[in-house]
Parts: structure tokens; C-alpha cells; sequence
């Protein structure tokens, strides 16, 4: 530890990201990023701002951004807030609307970014325990909290409530945030989107890594009510007034005006998560069920460490957590079904599985 470091560095417990390796022939099933790349309208729209633009600022408001994606949402563009990934969006969420007197309440097991940020603000937590089916349930969030987030779908579950259960908890909570973070949303989970006409204390987040497979450009957002979009406006320019470059702006509203591009993509990552669901559960993993663009899976004869390990050394890289009730389940992003393929057929070789079963 250095001696130049404030109090606050020495205690910190940073976030860890998903590996990032460089390995040869690699199967890459670890951050759930999209096998299929961006939008091509995307790609040539961020080509197009690439020129001597690029020399002035731009604009602070991203007013373009916010027109294209309240058009697509039935919002107005001053319920919309972007900025640099949906990680930063959730920061400034925690400071201008998570920290009060009474706690913050999240699933024990959810992003885990959430705790990070909650230490890093000083945010007093309450965490609630997912059920024995690894779901939220909403009746466990009770009056003894001072704002609410969790991921819908959930993360690293994959499983989703509908829009009916959200609205169950936004009744019982009428006078405190709650925070809804979609970022796998559209592989087929219900938005709350539409709620926030009806309870001004939703605020529901979004990113452009996951569906529309811009995860290297760094675009997140929240869409809410004038008042909850005013308090996180009040913390960004107090922080950065420029999040949004002049490439992401663009390429971001490009993204979002591809709708065809963007329903196929997603089609096919449903089709292929459901199609390796079936085939890890025919190898006898246990697997969630999932709304995202990845899959829980666990097997009772194996442990996930050893798997991952194994998995590994045949460059297929997954996600492990060696965190409580998770331990022995393994994140597994959709692929192509290419490299969903060369996953079981690495399985089967790891559990020793044929077509009569295990070898003995």
C-alpha cells in the first residue's frame, strides 16, 4: 500500500472485470459481449464523425442521442440520460439517488458492482437474499430501506421477473428509488420501460454493450422521470460535461435507428441460448432459466472450478465466481453456435460423456 493513499483507497475492494485474454483460437464465452458484431449503419456512421470534427467538443447534451432513443421508448428526450457505459450511469445514479438515511437495499446475489459503488459513495446496504430457486421475490423487500436496484434479468442468474412483479414493488415503495438495471433486457425479459409513466420513482437503465454489440464504444443510459433525470443532469456536470464523444453519439444513434439489424441479432442469441440450454441439460448440468445472452449452468458430479479449469486449458474461456450459493455454477455467454458447439464437444470430452453415457 502507498503512503500517498487516502483512507478511502486502502479500504477499497475494486470491481473485477471479466478477463479480457489473449490466447490463440480462443473461445471467448466469459463477458457477454454479442457474437455478431454492430449494426453496419453503426460502423459507418462512427467512420463518418472520424474527420476534423473530432478538433471541437461535443455536444455536452447529446440532445441527437436522446431524441432517437425517447422515440424508440415512448419517452421525452428530458427523461433520457446518457453516458460512458452503463457503469458510469449507475455510479452517478448512486450518488444523486441511492444514498439516504435508511439503507440501500440489492440481492445477495446480483451485479456485483453494486457493493463496490455502495463502499466507494458510502452508502449504507441491506442485502436480501435471492429465494431457494435463485429468484428475487419482491414481498422480501420491506419498509426498512431507503431505495432499492437490482438487474433485470438478473446477473449472473439470467432469470427475469415480469412487469407485473416490478409493479408489485413499485406500490409497496411509492416514495423511494427504485432502480431497475436492464442491461439484458432485450433477450426476451419485459421492460419496466412502460411503468414509468405511472410511479416517478422508477428509474430504468440501459446499455449498448450487450444487444447492440457496441460494448468498445461505452454507451449506457437511464430513462425516468424529469425529476429523477434532473438529479443524476445536476451530478454529471458537476463531474464530466462532455461524457459522450462525437464517435459514440454517433454511432449510438445509428444503432439505435437499425431496428431490423437489432431484432435479428437478438432473435439469433435467443435461439442459440435456448438450443445450448437443452444440450447442458442433456449433459446433466443444471441450467437457470435465462432471459439473457447467458446461460447458469451447474453440474452435482463436477465441481464449476474444475470445469472452468479444464475449459480453459482448451482456450474455451467461461466466467467462475468463488462467491457464496454460486460457487459451483459457471457463467457462459451465448456464442455463435459455432463456438457453442466446440463448448459442449469440450464438455462432453471433460465429463467423459458418449452416446451410452459416462465412462466409469
Amino acid at each position: 500500500m502507498s503512503r500517498f493513499w487516502s483512507p478511502l483507497v486502502h479500504d477499497l475492494k475494486p470491481y473485477v472485470a471479466g478477463e479480457q485474454p489473449v490466447m490463440a483460437d480462443i473461445v471467448k464465452l466469459n463477458t457477454n459481449e454479442s457474437p455478431y458484431g454492430p449494426s453496419p449503419r453503426a460502423l459507418d456512421a462512427i467512420q463518418a464523425a472520424a474527420g476534423d470534427a473530432l478538433r471541437l467538443y461535443p455536444e455536452p447534451t447529446s440532445l441527437k442521442l436522446r431524441e432517437t432513443i425517447a422515440k424508440r421508448e415512448g419517452v421525452k428526450a428530458e427523461q433520457v440520460f446518457v453516458g460512458n457505459s452503463s457503469d458510469e450511469v449507475l455510479a452517478l445514479v448512486f450518488q444523486a439517488l441511492l444514498k439516504h438515511e435508511k439503507p440501500l437495499a440489492f440481492p445477495d446475489v446480483t451485479y456485483s458492482f453494486y457493493p463496490v459503488w455502495s463502499q466507494f459513495f458510502g452508502v449504507k446496504t441491506k442485502i436480501v437474499p435471492l429465494d431457494a430457486q435463485m429468484r428475487i421475490d419482491v414481498s422480501d423487500y420491506g419498509p426498512d430501506c431507503g431505495a432499492i436496484i437490482f438487474a433485470n434479468p438478473n446477473a449472473p442468474t439470467g432469470m427475469a421477473l415480469s412487469r407485473a412483479e416490478i409493479e408489485t414493488l413499485l406500490q409497496a415503495h411509492p416514495d423511494i428509488p427504485v432502480v431497475i438495471d436492464e442491461a439484458y433486457v432485450d433477450f426476451g425479459a419485459e421492460s419496466a420501460i412502460p411503468l414509468i409513466a405511472r410511479h416517478p420513482n422508477l428509474l430504468v437503465t440501459h446499455t449498448l454493450s450487450k444487444s447492440r454489440a457496441l460494448a468498445g464504444l461505452r454507451v449506457g443510459l437511464a430513462i425516468g422521470s424529469r425529476e429523477l433525470i434532473d438529479a443524476l443532469e445536476r451530478v454529471k456536470d458537476s463531474f464530466n460535461s462532455y461524457p459522450l464523444d462525437r464517435l459514440a453519439q454517433a454511432g449510438a444513434i445509428a444503432a439505435y435507428e437499425d431496428e431490423d439489424w437489432f431484432r435479428q441479432s437478438c432473435a439469433k442469441v435467443i435461439a442459440s441460448r435456448e438450443r445450448l440450454t437443452a444440450e447442458l441439460q442433456a449433459l446433466g448440468f443444471d441450467v437457470l432459466p435465462s432471459k439473457a445472452n447467458f446461460v447458469f449452468a451447474g453440474h452435482p458430479a463436477h465441481k464449476a472450478a474444475d470445469i472452468f479449469k479444464a475449459l480453459r486449458e482448451r482456450a474455451i474461456i467461461v466466467r467462475w465466481f468463488d462467491k457464496p450459493r454460486i460457487s459451483e455454477r459457471l457463467r457462459i455467454s451465448i456464442g455463435t453456435d459455432a463456438e457453442c458447439d466446440r463448448l459442449v464437444a469440450a464438455l462432453k470430452e471433460i465429463l467423459r460423456w458418449n452416446e451410452r453415457g459416462y465412462h466409469v
